[in-house]
């Protein structure tokens, strides 16, 4: 039996769960998600809990099962305290700033890099080096970070680029002088 699937679900106060036709709809004070269940998994709503369960022990079923209870718990966290990641710009002249809805990026490019806000997402700058996206529905916000980051990738020679703020780059030591080659 699968750990992550066999948990349940508690659902927190001001959060509606509504099951109908394959679709789970979770409302929430942070918005709205919805996401179509596999027709193989069954979502029972008990009280003030959730509980995934799956016909049988087939391979896809054993997949499946995790997969969907994360799936539901990620929506419930998202509508009540929602998911954010933060993103460092280094590199001397590298700034960003929000002009709008847009994210305008100086980023070492003889021309500026904007990326217009998406539905669901909120983008903010509290400094010229700092990216903050933020949203309820987890997948957007990491997709919508990943496209900030794949911007300007981090560098390993002097660490320029954007990167997240808990991730580690790995520097690599420049060439050697002229003078080490016998």
């Amino acid at each position: 039996m699968s750990r992550i699937g066999r948990k349940p679900i508690n659902i927190p106060a001001g959060v509606d769960v509504k099951m109908d036709a394959g679709v789970m709809t979770v409302k929430g004070p942070k918005g709205t998600l919805t996401q179509r269940i596999h027709p193989n998994m069954s979502v029972a709503v008990q009280g003030a809990e959730i509980l995934v369960t799956r016909p049988d022990d087939n391979k896809e079923n054993r997949s499946l099962h995790g997969l969907t209870r994360t799936l539901i718990h990620n929506m419930v966290v998202g509508v009540t305290e929602g998911f954010k990641k933060e993103l460092d710009v280094n590199g001397v002249g590298y700034r960003v700033q929000k002009t709008g809805n847009d994210l305008v990026m100086n980023i070492g490019y003889s021309h500026q890099v904007i990326m217009p806000q998406i539905d669901g997402i909120t983008i903010e700058c509290p400094s010229p080096n700092k990216i903050i996206v933020s949203g309820p529905d987890k997948q957007k916000v990491g997709q919508f970070a990943a496209e900030i980051r794949e911007k300007r990738l981090p560098e390993p020679y002097k660490g320029k680029g954007i990167k997240y703020v808990d991730e580690v780059i790995r520097r690599k030591e420049g060439k050697a002088g002229k003078g080490s080659k016998k």
